[in-house]
């Protein structure tokens, strides 16, 4: 644990802390699990980094967390823990899991800590922007003229359905065993994720596309009849209704036709990580999962690349920092209010890919390819990213009145 994670609890408004340039900003950390630390310890450098390009601070309180919670603690997660993240201006957060604690028999397992963090801060959305680097096409299985102009935002209900509902663990005799999981809905949380839904869409394409199972599922009825409702609120956003397997189809024959997606629980995660793979890898994107408290910054939330653990590649400087890293600038955008210091990291996250760096899991398959490419591991790409960090705040600024 940093310093910085023993300082005293204080109100969100504090002007500063003693050491910091003022703006100071108060970020919780979770390393988490496998390669959560790699990565998180890569993205936290990028934010010092820009933050000394735009004159603010960041007072980190770093907290242990799911399964290095579990063996720590006992516990993936402690109630001090969670009011830490809720006295915050906001969260990063490595992953949790692996396969120390894959038991699924087990009372305490490392999700939990995600599950209790989404209810305790009252994050009932995740968004997931998924767009294709023109340098990174060839990385994505898809034929490279389906990738041209894909730009969408995945919105994932995250409090309700079959995650949340109540089970029946297996039971019965050896041949006659059975389980049961309830997928239930109200209509309160899913006005209130529509309606996030419809205002992200009014600020990009205006286009949303509601996914749901209403031909068989009855949650998907309330889905749609409460979705359809308040789109008379939002005349200017048009609406598309598509059941779940027809979009899973459509995504893969025709990603630029999509703009902002809005969607249930175990459906959101589903078509979030096939989504994840027009951008060549898991490791390129990032998540931030929101609710409607605001800070005195932003909107308070938890920020995530959407890939796991990854066990076998921890400590070995092999992991993907992109999508952490992408993460961080979400959290800077949305909780800080620091869109110029989101910009600065975004762009030079792309510089450092048109020059060539590559992480394992981006190596082009064409040697052709590959021999334009530098191969460099999860400091190596942070360390091109943060070289052009400088470049990119110059460019903004000259661009800028």
């Amino acid at each position: 644990m940093t310093a910085e994670a023993d300082l005293p609890s204080r109100g969100l408004a504090d002007p500063g802390l003693a050491g910091f340039p003022a703006p100071t900003y108060r970020l919780v950390s979770i390393p988490g699990d496998g390669v959560g630390p790699d990565v998180v310890g890569v993205a936290r450098r990028v934010l010092a980094a820009v933050g000394a390009r735009f004159g603010f601070g960041i007072a980190w309180h770093e907290i242990v967390v799911g399964g290095a919670g579990i063996d720590a603690y006992g516990v993936p997660i402690r109630p001090e823990d969670l009011a830490a993240c809720a006295a915050s201006d906001a969260v990063l957060l490595g992953a949790v899991g692996g396969p120390r604690w894959d038991d699924p028999t087990a009372t305490v397992r490392p999700e939990q800590a995600l599950f209790a963090m989404r209810g305790g801060l009252g994050l009932f959305a995740n968004l997931r922007p998924v767009s294709v680097h023109p340098a990174l096409v060839a990385a994505s299985p898809l034929r490279p003229e389906l990738l041209d102009g894909v730009d969408m935002l995945i919105v994932r209900e995250l409090t309700g359905g079959l995650y949340f509902g109540a089970r029946g663990e297996a039971a019965g005799v050896i041949g006659a065993r059975a389980a049961h999981d309830l997928l239930p809905y109200t209509e309160p949380e899913v006005a209130r994720v529509a309606r996030l839904a419809f205002e992200l869409a009014r600020g990009r394409r205006k286009r949303l596309t509601s996914v749901d199972k209403a031909n068989v599922l009855a949650t998907s009825r309330l889905w749609r009849t409460v979705v359809h409702e308040i789109a008379a609120e939002y005349p200017d956003v048009a609406l598309d209704d598509r059941l779940v397997d027809a979009c899973a189809m459509q995504i893969v024959r025709s990603p630029a036709s999509f703009d902002v997606l809005v969607t249930e629980n175990l459906f959101g995660d589903i078509l979030s990580d096939e989504a994840s793979v027009l951008a060549g890898s898991l490791g390129m994107l990032p998540s931030a999962s929101v609710g409607a408290r605001r800070t005195a910054h932003g909107l308070h939330g938890l920020y995530e690349p959407i890939h796991g653990s990854a066990p076998d590649i921890a400590g070995q400087d092999l992991a993907n920092p992109i999508g952490t890293i992408l993460s961080a600038a979400m959290l800077l955008r949305w909780s800080l209010g620091r869109s110029d210091a989101a910009e600065a990291v975004e762009r030079a996250v792309s510089a450092a890919l048109d020059a060539g760096f590559r992480t394992v899991d981006l190596w082009p398959r064409d040697p052709a390819a590959a021999e334009a490419c530098t191969r460099v591991g999860t400091v190596g790409m942070a360390d091109a990213i943060l070289a052009r960090i400088g470049a990119e705040v110059s460019q903004l600024a000259a661009v800028r009145p």
